[in-house]
């Protein structure tokens, strides 16, 4: 559960990155991006993601709601008034402050016991605190509507991925070649980070093995169909000792076909979460098979 002394310490403001003056509408947007990017089915496995979501939603609820925001607004606003107060005073005057006040509030808390003194007046943390309280008892309708709209983004966003022709990587490797001698340190003027600089102009790699005892060999996926084909095409190296790059097995087609269409059934958390897991799975196991054949092809030559 959220602790009120959570909100009563923090800037809510700074936390959606909206100005204390946003407009409903301003809020919303800017909940609605951090939400997403923290949202529990997008990390499965990172509970610090799951407390963020939380407190975003508590803290759109304070937001939406104009006697909470009011009751928050004031303060915020006396804090910041007291900071700026505190800051003008030297450390002696400040002791002196805080001695004061405090002798202040125990001769009302005197008066309080013995029924002679009756007010009315409260701190601004206590009204936020009554406010924070009542919205937790209550709930937020608006708050409510929020989160479903962001669940019906997040199905559509997964709908559409699995739409969406996707590239195998793992099915189109290129392999690169060189000339380098046996005994030759340099290996030819390649290293990984001198392939790298020439690949990463045409896109992301997904991974990129050097041969561990055959000099003059490599391999490489992409993460895009795209950057594999202008690799493949353009990519020369160096120009005193060129490289060739060539597709491992047949190049890819230049349309592919597309997926069946997903039928309307709802995609759920643990197909998201499958999805996810299995995709990082894949990556680790296609690092290994590579070097696995890198190192099988220099031992057989």
């Amino acid at each position: 559960m959220v602790d009120v002394k959570k909100f009563s310490e923090i800037d809510i403001y700074g936390l959606l990155e909206v100005e204390i003056s946003a407009t409903e509408q301003e809020i919303r947007k800017a909940y609605r991006k951090k939400a997403l990017s923290c949202h529990p089915d997008k990390n499965p496995d990172n509970p610090k993601a799951a407390e963020l979501f939380q407190e975003l939603s508590r803290v759109l609820e304070i937001l939406l709601d104009k006697t909470a925001r009011a009751a928050y607004d004031r303060m915020l606003n006396a804090k910041k008034a007291a900071e700026l107060r505190n800051k003008q005073l030297d450390s002696k005057r400040q002791k002196l402050k805080s001695e004061l006040e405090e002798r202040e509030r125990q001769a009302q808390s005197n008066l309080l016991k013995k029924g002679n003194y009756h007010t009315e007046t409260k701190t601004p943390e206590e009204i936020f605190k009554e406010e924070f309280d009542r919205l937790r008892k209550e709930g937020s309708r608006l708050v409510e509507e929020e989160q479903e709209l962001m669940r019906q983004q997040l199905r559509q966003e997964i709908l559409k991925a699995e739409k969406t022709p996707s590239w195998d990587s793992s099915k189109h490797r290129i392999k690169i070649k060189w000339k380098a001698a046996k005994d030759d340190p340099t290996n030819g003027g390649y290293s990984e980070e001198i392939l790298r600089k020439f690949l990463q102009k045409y896109g992301e790699l997904v991974v990129l093995v050097m041969s561990p005892k055959k000099y003059g060999s490599a391999l490489v996926e992409f993460k895009t169909k795209e950057a594999s084909e202008m690799a493949v095409q353009y990519e020369r190296g160096n120009m005193n000792n060129p490289l060739t790059l060539e597709w491992i097995g047949e190049a890819p087609q230049s349309k592919q076909k597309s997926r069946a269409p997903v039928g309307s059934a709802t995609v759920t958390d643990a197909d998201y979460e499958s999805l996810v897991l299995r995709q990082l799975r894949q990556a680790e196991e296609r690092k290994r098979l590579i070097e696995q054949m890198m190192k099988e092809e220099a031992e057989g030559s």
